[in-house]
């Protein structure tokens, strides 16, 4: 029975060019918004445009994997720290590292959401990927009796955000301590 083109894992010179067009698209839309020319980006990409345009047949399709991919990073991370760290240190590094991603890529990611439909099933996955990692990381903390028990992972998100936000402008030492108070506000 044929395969269909959907279950065929990509060729590797063909996964090449699909990781270099969303590496290449991240930077360009962070640079000029989510209008930049789909051709700026296959030229700067190093592939011809029927080949940006095989991977993705529309715009919005491209900046829903830029921005699938980005969540993803985010989320494999918090599930990397837990299997590394013992519970309160993988959620203490967990928001360091929410953070500082807040901070440096804010401008791309007010982009991409902006691009995407809140309804949308990307959105929504997103969104669900991202709570169920860093709830994770709550419940491991929680049940080593050392978060509240009141909190979620969207609690720990919307303060790791608002926090990315707060420090964007501030110094080092400053970042650290609107950190060490949030993780304060945490403890059981």
């Amino acid at each position: 029975m044929p395969r269909d083109d959907a279950e065929r894992p990509m060729r590797a010179d063909a996964r090449r060019n699909y990781e270099r067009i969303v590496a290449t698209a991240k930077v360009l839309f962070a640079e000029h918004g989510a209008d930049v020319p789909l051709d700026d980006i296959a030229k700067t990409a190093g592939v011809g445009a029927g080949t940006l345009y095989r991977h993705f047949p529309t715009r919005e399709q491209l900046i829903e994997t830029v921005y699938r991919d980005e969540i993803s990073l985010l989320a494999d991370r918090a599930l990397v720290l837990h299997d590394e760290l013992a519970p309160w240190e993988a959620l203490e590094a967990w928001l360091g590292e929410q953070v500082t991603w807040v901070v440096e890529r804010h401008k791309l990611a007010a982009i991409l959401k902006e691009s995407i439909d809140s309804g949308s099933e990307t959105f929504q996955y997103c969104q669900k990927r991202l709570r169920g990692a860093t709830g994770t990381l709550v419940e491991a903390a929680q049940a080593a009796g050392l978060v509240r028990a009141d909190i979620t992972g969207a609690d720990v998100l919307r303060l790791g955000h608002g926090a990315g936000m707060a420090v964007r402008n501030c110094s080092p030492e400053e970042g650290k301590l609107v950190l060490r108070v949030i993780l304060d506000g945490l403890r059981a």
